[in-house]
């Protein structure tokens, strides 16, 4: 697995050197964007809104847009200095809570916990200890240049951690429009409705659950390519090489020998007007 990133852990004075693994992956199928007329990839540029020139990437900087069209620019070397002044410290376990606690909204993204090296026996105290006492661990980590805050729980005899949102990032639920208040539910509907669920309820087996609609795009992409139904995207202009300047030279050429012929050519004498008649 690929490291994302690298340091330590620690709860009360226990120290912990780990590395931190993606835990799930995306499988969404991702689909280019071709040129209907040569099936050439579709390739994006960035330019300037102000002047519109193309731009590359040492001509960009970051910052900070504080109201419409005020910036404060943020230098990469201020960047690079505040991301290693808090990527340097220990992630510190700073509460400990049962997992029940926190809602499914406020989870984000679970990368696998591996100890690093010298710290298999203090990995295990851990992960032991949150076992025995049911509880998780609540800390903060710098990510990508992103504090997150954070637990760290067991899953399956490994220790995870999951990145959760800060609670300013978790819209209130009264904003949502059009939520009725209070609902005249009938009992007979409610009865229903609870045998219903009583009788769909069973235990979670996440193996059973497919994603049908990538299954049968990924069917259709074969089906075409089986069938031949594929294209292949036209190729580049080269640069005008050699030979093909001598081509051109040769057609300038001819075109301006073309022109001079029409210049010398001689002009054909215009009839001589006629005479307008007195009223």
């Amino acid at each position: 697995m690929h490291t994302v990133w690298k340091g330590s852990i620690s709860f009360g004075l226990v120290n912990i050197p780990v590395k931190l693994h993606t835990a799930t992956e995306n499988k969404d199928i991702k689909l280019r964007q071709l040129h209907k007329e040569c099936h050439a990839p579709i390739n994006y540029k960035k330019v300037c809104s102000g002047c519109e020139k193309e731009v590359e990437n040492d001509d960009i900087v970051k910052a900070y847009e504080y109201s419409k069209n005020k910036f404060v620019v943020l230098d990469d070397e201020e960047l690079e200095k505040l991301k290693k002044e808090n990527e340097d410290k220990a992630v510190e376990i700073i509460d400990f809570v049962k997992l029940e606690e926190i809602d499914p909204i406020y989870f984000e993204k679970s990368y696998f916990m591996a100890p690093d090296t010298g710290g298999s026996k203090a990995y295990s105290l851990l992960k032991k200890a949150l076992e025995d006492s049911g509880k998780i661990g609540v800390a903060k980590i710098i990510i990508r240049s992103k504090e997150q805050l954070a637990v760290v729980r067991v899953y399956n005899d490994t220790l995870v951690m999951e990145t959760i949102h800060f609670p300013d990032e978790v819209r209130s639920s009264k904003d949502v429009p059009n939520v009725p208040e209070d609902a005249n539910v009938v009992k007979k509907e409610l009865d229903t409705a609870l045998l219903l669920i009583d009788q769909l309820t069973t235990t979670f087996e996440p193996e059973k659950y497919t994603d049908d609609y990538r299954t049968a795009l990924m069917e259709l992409i074969e089906q075409k390519k089986t069938g031949k139904k594929t294209v292949t995207a036209a190729e580049r202009k080269q640069p005008t090489t050699a030979s093909n300047v001598t081509e051109l030279m040769a057609a300038l050429q001819a075109s301006v020998d073309k022109t001079k012929k029409k210049k010398t050519a001689p002009k054909k004498r215009a009839a001589p007007a006629k005479a307008k008649k007195n009223a």
